[in-house]
């Protein structure tokens, strides 16, 4: 497979498997609205989550399975869970007072949690085609994907400064940003199979 056509595959693949976190990014949008410095923090976040991501489809692929066993990935929806949670809590302990932008910060650390746990699955997804191309189809592949993050993550930027977005996300985001993570955490627990589910 010359490079061309996989980085076109690649395009294709990274989009199926990451155009949800269009959503997840557009509430971590919402809730940095008027914080210096959050555009940055949610690319870090992306970067460090996705680049989690890719490591252990690579090592996975080169034979080190072992590292993250296939029982564990389901797992990882504890952490939207427990971050959606802690969100909710946020939400209830300061009752109206939800323009308080200095309550809910948004750290890259708190983006790449969610962003691996909700692209946990993508490595079952990678590892396959991983391992049925060559070494120059596998490079192209992970420098297109590590390209589209950035695309990805501006593309979300775009979608919550969209007026009427930006105002809905604006009055909900204190409930939609919880309930999105709860939700997510449950849903990749329950598709997992985690805890016998």
């Amino acid at each position: 497979m010359d490079t061309t056509a996989a980085a076109l595959q690649a395009i294709g693949l990274y989009l199926v498997t990451n155009i949800d976190d269009i959503i997840v990014l557009s509430l971590f949008f919402a809730r940095g609205a008027g914080q210096r410095g959050a555009t940055t923090k949610i690319i870090a976040g992306q970067y460090l989550g996705f680049g989690g991501i890719l490591i252990a489809a690579l090592a996975v692929t080169f034979g080190a399975g072992f590292i993250l066993p296939d029982d564990a990935i389901p797992y990882f929806g504890l952490i939207p869970l427990l971050l959606g949670i802690y969100a909710a809590w946020q939400a209830w302990s300061n009752g109206d007072d939800d323009d308080n932008v200095a309550d809910r910060p948004v750290g890259a650390l708190t983006v790449a949690a969610v962003t691996f746990a909700n692209g946990g699955d993508n490595i079952g997804v990678y590892v396959p085609v991983f391992l049925a191309v060559g070494t120059g189809a596998l490079v192209a592949y992970c420098l297109v994907f590590l390209a589209l993050v950035v695309v990805l993550v501006l593309a979300a930027k775009f979608v919550a400064t969209r007026k009427p977005i930006a105002e809905v996300l604006e009055r909900w985001e204190h409930i939609l940003f919880p309930l999105v993570l709860i939700g997510l955490g449950i849903v990749i627990l329950v598709a997992g199979g985690a805890f016998g589910l």
